[in-house]
């Protein structure tokens, strides 16, 4: 059998591919300090259980609407419009097997062979892939630490062209946890109210587990000309810390919202409906395991940045939201390991870590952004203590 041209364009995510090395070594019997998780570390709140169990003893197990639940999308309706004052009726609302499903469907219903889709490096594994799968051409953006890892106007600007179809945006960013400010966005909405041709996909995933005062500002809110032109993507996964329920959402123009529906038709024909009951229970009940889990998350985010910092050869900015550090780890780049090998990239870098003291993390340059490595603060204290002293013994060690 011959996989189709598609197949051979993509790699496997590496997050994933650093998961399942992780299962492999512990399947082995090997104790790893596990740093690469790209999940809650929690437990679903009772209540939104509660919610599958009592949805399944009513018999909600059929197909429900291609777009979902009525109920399920009249919360989403009325969480945008709470949190945000964004106002969507119910056709411009759409529920897919989780938001990396509906990002996928959304490029798969625009993105024809040759359009660009403009995405600021670092970036989230799946953005590239996402793009080369459905055709298109991922346009990487550097957008250096001294930036805040955020794209600028003038960055913006000098990657668009005729072709450019869709920018992507994803506040707080997976693995930086930077988010744009209201004044930011509006100096990138001056860039794309210019280019009426330019789409945006804004992943906000990360929008609730966030640290700073102010809540995270949306493009769409913020300059209300762009509205017709932004696909909002978010869902319960991180927030509620339901990632196997599969459930994200969209929120965009009626003719987008048409397209992923006619491809979800032909490809799952729904959401699950008993996660969709659960997701109901989640966005319209009790909100205090949010804030709850996002002041343990804070307390990680502050221990563990202090730790990494404290190592000679590393620096780290902490993040304004998600549960992961983007630690610079090019001042060791360069440096000979114990036995005699020169450490030349992150990738490197991070497998002398995991051989030498069976922590595990990502690289940068699986995220468009090398000399860097990904640090997820979403396990337990004790872990994060262990995996920052072992990291900083081995770091100690290079000469």
């Amino acid at each position: 059998m011959t996989t189709a041209a598609r197949v051979a364009r993509i790699k496997p995510s590496p997050s994933s591919a650093a998961a399942q090395r992780v299962r492999e070594l512990t399947a082995k019997g090997q104790r790893i300090l596990d740093l690469t998780v790209g999940e809650p570390d929690f437990d679903t709140p009772d209540h939104v259980k509660a919610a599958a169990i009592a949805a399944v003893e009513r018999g909600e197990t059929k197909y429900t609407p291609v777009n979902g639940t009525p109920e399920l999308r009249a919360a989403i309706r009325a969480k945008l419009g709470h949190r945000h004052g964004l106002h969507y009726p119910d056709e411009e609302i759409t529920v897919g097997g989780g938001a990396k499903q509906v990002i996928f469907l959304a490029l798969m219903a625009t993105v024809d062979s040759g359009d660009e889709v403009v995405i600021p490096a670092p970036y989230w594994v799946s953005y590239p892939d996402m793009v080369l799968a459905n055709d298109g051409t991922p346009v990487i953006v550097d957008c250096p630490e001294s930036d805040g890892f955020k794209l600028s106007p003038a960055r913006l600007e000098a990657a668009i062209t005729p072709r450019t179809r869709w920018l992507v945006l994803n506040s707080p960013g997976n693995p930086t946890g930077a988010a744009y400010s209201a004044e930011e966005l509006r100096a990138l909405a001056g860039v794309l109210l210019a280019h009426p041709q330019v789409h945006v996909l804004t992943d906000e995933i990360y929008d609730e587990i966030w640290y700073e005062p102010e809540s995270v500002p949306t493009l769409a809110a913020v300059e209300p000309r762009l509205r017709d032109r932004v696909f909002l993507t978010n869902g319960v996964s991180k927030t509620y810390a339901m990632t196997g329920w599969r459930i994200g959402y969209g929120a965009g123009p009626r003719e987008l919202v048409d397209g992923i529906n006619k491809l979800q038709s032909q490809m799952s024909s729904c959401p699950s409906s008993v996660s969709q009951a659960a997701a109901v229970a989640a966005l319209t009940g009790p909100q205090d395991f949010v804030a709850a889990t996002v002041a343990t998350y804070r307390g990680r985010r502050d221990r563990v940045a202090k730790l990494l910092a404290d190592v000679p050869g590393l620096s780290v900015t902490a993040p304004s939201g998600g549960f992961y550090l983007f630690v610079n780890c090019g001042g060791l780049l360069g440096k000979r390991t114990p036995a005699g090998d020169v450490l030349r990239t992150d990738e490197e870098f991070a497998r002398y870590l995991l051989e030498s003291e069976r922590v595990a993390v990502i690289h940068g340059a699986a995220y468009g952004t090398p000399g860097y490595f990904r640090v997820s603060f979403a396990t337990s204290t004790a872990v994060l203590d262990e995996a920052c002293e072992a990291i900083a013994r081995a770091c100690a060690r290079l000469s």
